[in-house]
C-alpha cells in the first residue's frame, strides 16, 4: 500500500515522503496511529499544494533576508552605541549582542536575533567593529557597530 508519512517513522520514512509499505503494517500501525495516510489522488494533490506553499514561503523569507542585508550593509546605517568609557578608551564592561540587537531596532527599525549576531571578539573599547549577522541559512550580512563615549 502506498502511504504519505505525516510524521517521521524511524527506519521507514520521513514526514512528507510517499512510500510503498506492506498493507498490514500500513493498516495496523501507520494509519491507526496517525503516522501516515493513504496516498490517494486527493491526498497526493494536497501534499503537492503544501510543498508548493512551503517553497513560496521559503522564497519570500529569502527575499526578505536579502532586503535586510542591503539595509544593514549600508555605511550610513552603522549602529552607534553610547557607553561609559575610561579616558584611555576602554569600556566599563563590554558591548553585548543584546545591546546591538536592541539598538538596531531603535535606530534602523530592524528586528535582529541576538543569537544570530557573530561577534568574533568582545567589544571592550571605543571604536568600530564589523560583525556577521545570520539573517537566513543562505544570507549573512556584515553589520558595522560604532562604540562612542557616553558624555
Amino acid at each position: 500500500m502506498k502511504v504519505i508519512f505525516l510524521k517521521d517513522v524511524k527506519g521507514k520514512g520521513k514526514k512528507g515522503e510517499v512510500k510503498n509499505v506492506p498493507d498490514g503494517y500500513a493498516n495496523n500501525f501507520l494509519l491507526k496511529r496517525g503516522l501516515a495516510k493513504e496516498a490517494t489522488p486527493g491526498n497526493m494533490k494536497e501534499l503537492e499544494a503544501k510543498k508548493n506553499a512551503q517553497k513560496r514561503e521559503e522564497a519570500e523569507e529569502l527575499a526578505e533576508a536579502e532586503r535586510l542585508k542591503e539595509i544593514l550593509e549600508k555605511d550610513e546605517n552603522a549602529i552607534e552605541i553610547h557607553a561609559k568609557a575610561a579616558e584611555d578608551g576602554r569600556l566599563f564592561g563590554s558591548v553585548t549582542t543584546k545591546q546591538i540587537a536592541e539598538t538596531a531596532k531603535k535606530q534602523l527599525g530592524v528586528e535582529l536575533d541576538k543569537r544570530k549576531i557573530d561577534m568574533k571578539t568582545p567589544m571592550r573599547s571605543l571604536g568600530t567593529q564589523k560583525m556577521d549577522v545570520k539573517l537566513h541559512r543562505d544570507v549573512t550580512a556584515e553589520l558595522t557597530v560604532r562604540v562612542l563615549a557616553d558624555n
